[in-house]
């Protein structure tokens, strides 16, 4: 007899109401990125645009004057990095040297080449990202940085519709200050 005084229409507004939902209005959302953001390479604070590059796996930076060398029996690169400051809008040019973390094969259209890979720190948004860099002269390229797969993975979702999602970031020493 209850089940005819039922409305069963109602059903399913009862279940909404009732059920724990699996996705809470309070869950914590992810940072979406654009595929074009400004980042500060460390610790010189050179501030360029980087490409948030979903094709590629690893990390790249632009680096002129390759010299690959031996220390303390491991394999070490000095390097330049040589980019318009996207602040300044003037060419500033930074030597690095890093020991090589490995030596990745890269295949593209012009054939395959061996580059060193190298632990960088980067400032995306309000966060510093030390990540592995594949190394080379990209300087006929739009973007001195890309930054691949690996990286993404920590820093957050992209969403290729958008450029410079993150406004304006503190400065460098802003975030050294942070605790």
């Amino acid at each position: 007899m209850i089940w005819k005084v039922f409305n069963w229409a109602a059903l399913p507004i009862f279940f909404a109401l009732t059920a724990s939902p699996a996705f809470s209005a309070t869950t914590k959302t992810e940072k979406v990125f654009g595929w074009v953001e400004e980042g500060i390479i460390l610790p010189e604070s050179i501030t360029v645009k980087v490409k948030l590059d979903t094709g590629a796996l690893t990390s790249s930076m632009d680096a002129k004057d390759l010299e690959r060398y031996r220390k303390d029996g491991e394999e070490w690169v000095r390097f330049k990095v040589e980019v318009k400051d996207t602040k300044t809008r003037k060419l500033t040019s930074a030597l690095f040297e890093r020991r090589v973390e490995r030596n990745v094969k890269v295949r593209g259209a012009g054939g395959a080449e061996h580059r060193p890979v190298v632990t960088m720190s980067i400032c995306i948004g309000n966060k510093v990202y030390s990540e592995e860099f594949s190394l080379r002269d990209r300087g006929n390229m739009n973007y001195p940085v890309l930054i691949g797969r690996r990286t993404l993975e920590a820093l957050g979702a992209v969403d290729v519709s958008r450029t410079f999602t993150q406004g304006k970031r503190p400065s460098y020493t802003a975030l050294q200050l942070k605790p």
